[in-house]
């Protein structure tokens, strides 16, 4: 019998086994499809690995303001696809390589009751199972995949060529990442986003730049969007981003009795089901679909399974990227959410206009904002949008998970010159 079973090697199952592996378990994990799950195979790895491709196009394209004349830069797709698949293949394997100790089972799997799983025509015992198998596509009723003209974002990934035209109909993050991406590598994009702001429940300034920035590039941006007023015949490819849903269809046995809401795994505070040995984490219980938000929970789901010490899953100090051009990152609260508590806040804000680093390298589109509360000092939040956010990001986070003050903030000392001090520069406005 295994001390442990966790179905789905994505971030949350895969961190999972590692750390049940360090307190010294029999553990048993179990994948149907890839190693890596969403974010190794069809998510964040990928798309990033596309998007530094388009970047480094982007580049060179404007080479000539560095003083460097490239003439005629061509654009080899399939390299860049062949490229992508490398990196994917070199980090599974390094993933690989960390299992030893724990058996790995490529198998659909079922949970069958409280302590048993079935795999193909067997069945494992186990005295806990952790349930982490991630999320998928939604497919809309009236956009059924056919996935040639018709695409989720996984067939985005595995697409040949460059789209001539590309309506995506969805403008939150995935929607953003895979429009600035195609723009750059050529396509002329259309967003259709239902609701009245791309990457609705970002910060309305975010929203409001990036879809400027998308106007610039020649991103047709339609918000308050009807999918019915756009014809897919009009389009070489229609990419759906319409969220992902949690994918634990035909996962449990029926009778088994495990309480679901939305499709949803439903689980308390430390990440148990009502079933007592089954712990669930990632995608499959959390609205937030981030891969470091669901390698956190995989490893507080067994500290508490094999442990006294319980610990809720409640640390929201999670920072959030999107990788469009330029890059998106927050954390904390926005001003919106803020003020709609009550909080009488400060907003201290920057602009890269204002930073050398970024007329050195050529991107001084976007800014910083840091919240703070006006009475107590603290820190609150943070949202940039600007060159390299996805990184700056951690600093504002650092210092709200430490719980400093404006003032201890700004006793910081930050290097000069870089993007970092541009953080410095907005606390101290």
């Amino acid at each position: 019998m295994y001390d442990l079973v966790v179905i789905g090697a994505g971030w949350a199952g895969y961190n999972a086994a590692l750390r049940a592996k360090e307190i010294g378990l029999k553990v048993c994990l179990i994948e149907a499809n890839q190693i890596g799950g969403t974010c190794l195979n069809y998510g964040c790895i990928p798309t990033k690995t596309l998007i530094q491709s388009a970047k480094i196009f982007s580049l060179v394209k404007k080479s000539a303001a560095f003083g460097i004349k490239l003439d005629n830069p061509r654009l080899d797709f399939v390299k860049i696809q062949d490229r992508k698949n490398k990196v994917i293949a070199q980090l599974a394997q390094g993933m690989q390589s960390m299992l030893k100790g724990i058996d790995f089972i490529k198998s659909t799997a079922r949970v069958i009751s409280a302590q048993e799983i079935e795999i193909q025509s067997s069945k494992i015992d186990t005295k806990f199972i952790l349930i982490a198998t991630g999320s998928q596509p939604v497919e809309l009723p009236d956009l059924k995949f056919d996935h040639q003209k018709i695409i989720s974002s996984n067939d985005a990934l595995l697409l040949t060529e460059v789209p001539s035209s590309l309506l995506i109909i969805g403008g939150g993050v995935i929607g953003c990442e895979f429009a600035s991406l195609f723009s750059a590598l050529g396509s002329q994009v259309t967003v259709a986003e239902k609701m009245p702001l791309l990457l609705f429940g970002e910060d309305k300034e975010i929203s409001r730049k990036i879809e400027a920035v998308f106007n610039k590039k020649g991103i047709k941006v339609v918000t308050s969007a009807k999918i019915a007023d756009f014809n897919p015949n009009n389009y070489s490819c229609v990419l759906v981003c319409a969220g992902r849903e949690p994918n634990i269809r035909g996962l449990v046995l029926g009778n088994l009795g495990l309480k679901l809401e939305s499709n949803r795994i439903v689980v308390d505070d430390y990440l148990k089901t009502n079933i007592d040995s089954i712990y669930a984490a990632g995608d499959c219980v959390s609205s937030r679909m981030l891969a470091h938000y669901a390698a956190y929970q995989g490893v507080t789901a067994v500290n508490n399974m094999f442990s006294d010490d319980w610990r809720k899953a409640d640390n929201l100090i999670v920072p959030s990227c999107i990788f469009t051009e330029p890059q998106i990152s927050s954390v904390g609260l926005n001003e919106e959410i803020a003020s709609a508590r009550g909080i009488k806040i400060k907003i201290h804000r920057f602009d890269f206009r204002a930073s050398a680093m970024a007329h050195v390298v050529d991107e001084a589109e976007g800014f910083i904002k840091v919240i703070s509360n006006q009475e107590t000092g603290q820190v609150l939040g943070a949202c940039m949008a600007g060159p390299l956010a996805s990184e700056l990001i951690a600093i504002p986070t650092l210092a709200i998970t430490a719980g400093l003050n404006i003032k201890q903030f700004q006793a910081t000392i930050f290097a000069h010159p870089t993007f970092a001090e541009s953080i410095h520069k907005a606390i101290n406005s």
